[in-house]
């Protein structure tokens, strides 16, 4: 008789709501959430593409913000889709 248990593991899934929540109120910092490796890249690019404007262009930055912040909305969201489609096709 073969009397082996089986394991499951249960993985949650990510939400896409919390991760515009997040990525809204905290910008890259929020993406940590959905991606961190994503977040980091991006905070340093976000930090960088700042400094630069600031010095070079600083009324450009009334631009350069929103449309980061945009873009990190956006990857967050795509960042959880990822996440839980590939969760699912393990499944």
């Amino acid at each position: 008789m073969n009397n082996q248990a089986q394991q499951v593991v249960v993985t949650p899934t990510k939400s896409v709501g919390i991760s515009i929540l997040l990525t809204l109120l905290f910008g890259p910092i929020g993406m940590f959430y959905s991606t961190v490796k994503g977040a980091l890249l991006w905070f340093v690019l976000v930090i960088l593409v700042a400094a630069v404007v600031m010095f070079t262009q600083p009324a450009l930055m009334l631009v350069a913000m929103p449309v980061m912040w945009l873009v990190s909305l956006i990857w967050g969201a795509m960042a959880v889709k990822s996440y839980n489609r590939k969760l699912m096709q393990q499944a």
